[in-house]
């Protein structure tokens, strides 16, 4: 079985909806996912967007959801668990806006892609509002599989 991430709000390389932007009520969108790996112990996803501040010339990759310590047997992520109830043992990251929680796309300019990262772990992390990059490091040799959503989007003026 793959290790798939899905959501019922968007397919892959389809657009995100403005609900779930800065544009609208800025909530994270539901999740769900299969086949994670033998031995997982954990979840973490990270959400961002590689194409900021223009997908003509980008030059940062702009993090907008840091999780991590998701439980093993967790499938799914509902609506708005971004900015509320995540699973308990959940562990929130800082995303660029440096709170912990869920951040929706706010393009400036252009359609940018926005890529639900999800790994499955063989450990839980003991970590304290990591950022991306701290979630990573920690991360590293540890990732049994990583499923990706992208979606897009562009504000309409």
């Amino acid at each position: 079985m793959t290790f798939e991430l899905t959501s019922s709000a968007f397919v892959e390389g389809g657009n995100i909806p403005t609900k779930y932007t800065c544009s609208g009520e800025d909530t994270s969108p539901p999740l769900a996912w299969s086949g994670a790996p033998a031995g997982t112990r954990s979840f973490a996803l990270i959400v961002d967007d590689p194409d900021a501040p223009d997908p003509a010339a980008p030059k940062m990759t702009y993090v907008h959801w840091v999780a991590y310590n998701i439980p093993p047997a967790t499938t799914d992520l509902a609506e708005g668990a971004g900015k509320g109830a995540m699973p308990a043992g959940a562990g929130k990251g800082y995303n660029d806006w440096k709170k912990p929680e869920y951040g929706g796309p706010c393009p400036p300019i252009g359609r940018h892609r926005y890529f639900f990262k999800l790994s499955a772990l063989d450990t839980t992390l003991d970590l304290s509002r990591p950022t991306k990059a701290d979630l990573v490091a920690a991360m590293k040799g540890h990732v049994l599989g990583t499923a990706q959503l992208m979606g897009t989007y562009q504000k309409t003026n």
